[in-house]
């Protein structure tokens, strides 16, 4: 190994021995605290703790893997040193390089999950999608958008439960309102909130002119760290039969449920459930999302004003990613970087595109607003 590679393990294991030994302190006290009849009697708190503990569970594994990393790059460094045999030499010298990748990967890891998350990030999404500027080709594709996100959601462990859904007079998706539920969603998600511009060909155009249409997207958490106070005089409650495509009427009791926010003129209608009941409890927790969101926006304002006028608009001009399928491109004109696998992305496979965004996110401290 290079003097180099040498310097940078010992200044690693110098940093992380520290750090492992802090965190295993740590470990314990929250084991301890989980054994404590005050958290066993306490739902909220022991929840708390488990997930304190499990986060920092990860941290120290992942610290561990990489020290272990360190020691076992010693070890065959020393023997590539001693070693006269030339056959046990080159063994040596593949092992040091397999290790060596390894130890920066284990590195990148740890680095990953150490770094100070959002701690909604954790938490469930509420997304919704709305056709905007491009008549009946946006609401296919807000169709479209939502079984892409659907396919991806499920194919990352986690779980889509509509909420509310209205349709265009052609029977497409006007609106779309779904949770995504699970560990990790929010964060999975949130980058995706703006507007989403298609460029294709219409199946009805005959003389093959490309038509741009738009949708927007608005990504919201829904988490256990939100608590916002909604007061009962605030808020209108109505009830009545859900209708399908086309207007007709699909449950033949009043389970569908409007809540009118009045202090801020929000609306939020939940339809998907046969029961009034669940339809009420889905539509509240939207409208505590929304609410919460508005707080946190108004904190934030120096990014707000930019990413209201995107969710709001549906304008072509406050895009963040373009969707073009004469070229198969996916373009997110936010970190300016382009993907030619159109129909594999729209099939659900927004990985590479979330990880991207993720890493220019920690590269940079913040994604950039959509370009005009």
């Amino acid at each position: 190994m290079s003097s180099t590679l040498n310097h940078i393990h010992t200044d690693t294991k110098a940093r992380l021995v520290p750090v492992v030994e802090k965190y295993a302190l740590e470990l314990v006290e929250l084991e301890q605290s989980l054994q404590q009849n005050e958290t066993l009697k306490d739902p909220q708190l022991y929840k708390s703790a488990s997930k304190s503990y499990s986060e920092m569970k990860i941290k120290f594994d992942a610290a561990r893997q990489v020290l272990d990393t360190i020691d076992k790059l010693d070890q065959a460094g020393g023997m590539l040193q001693s070693e006269t045999d030339p056959e046990i030499i080159e063994m040596c010298k593949l092992e040091v390089a397999e290790l060596t990748e390894a130890f920066a990967e284990k590195l990148e890891q740890y680095e990953m999950v150490s770094t100070v998350q959002d701690p909604l990030d954790s938490g469930n999404a509420i997304l919704e999608i709305r056709a905007g500027a491009g008549g009946e080709e946006s609401a296919i594709f807000a169709q479209e958008l939502y079984r892409a996100y659907s396919k991806f959601a499920e194919g990352q462990g986690l779980k889509v439960e509509l909420a509310n859904l209205s349709y265009s007079g052609a029977g497409a998706v006007k609106e779309v309102i779904f949770f995504v539920n699970g560990e990790g969603a929010y964060k999975l998600f949130k980058f995706e909130n703006g507007v989403h511009r298609v460029q294709r060909v219409p199946s009805t155009e005959s003389s093959g002119r490309i038509h741009t249409s738009v949708v927007s997207v608005v990504v919201l958490p829904e988490s256990d760290e939100i608590n916002v106070d909604i007061k009962e005089e605030d808020i209108r409650i109505d009830v009545y039969r859900s209708s399908g495509p086309g207007g007709q009427s699909v449950n033949t009791t009043d389970s569908a449920v409007r809540i009118v926010h009045n202090p801020t003129g929000i609306v939020v209608t939940c339809q998907d459930e046969k029961s009034q009941l669940k339809n009420k409890a889905k539509a509240m927790k939207i409208l505590q999302a929304k609410l919460y969101d508005i707080e946190r926006e108004r904190q934030e304002q120096e990014t707000s004003q930019l990413r209201q006028s995107a969710i709001k608009t549906g304008d072509r001009s406050a895009k963040i990613r373009t969707y073009n399928y004469p070229q198969s491109r996916v373009t997110d004109h936010r970190i300016k970087q382009s993907w030619h696998n159109l129909n594999e992305i729209m099939e659900g496979q927004f990985l590479d595109i979330q990880l991207a965004l993720e890493n220019f996110n920690k590269e940079n401290g913040q994604v950039a607003q959509g370009s005009d």
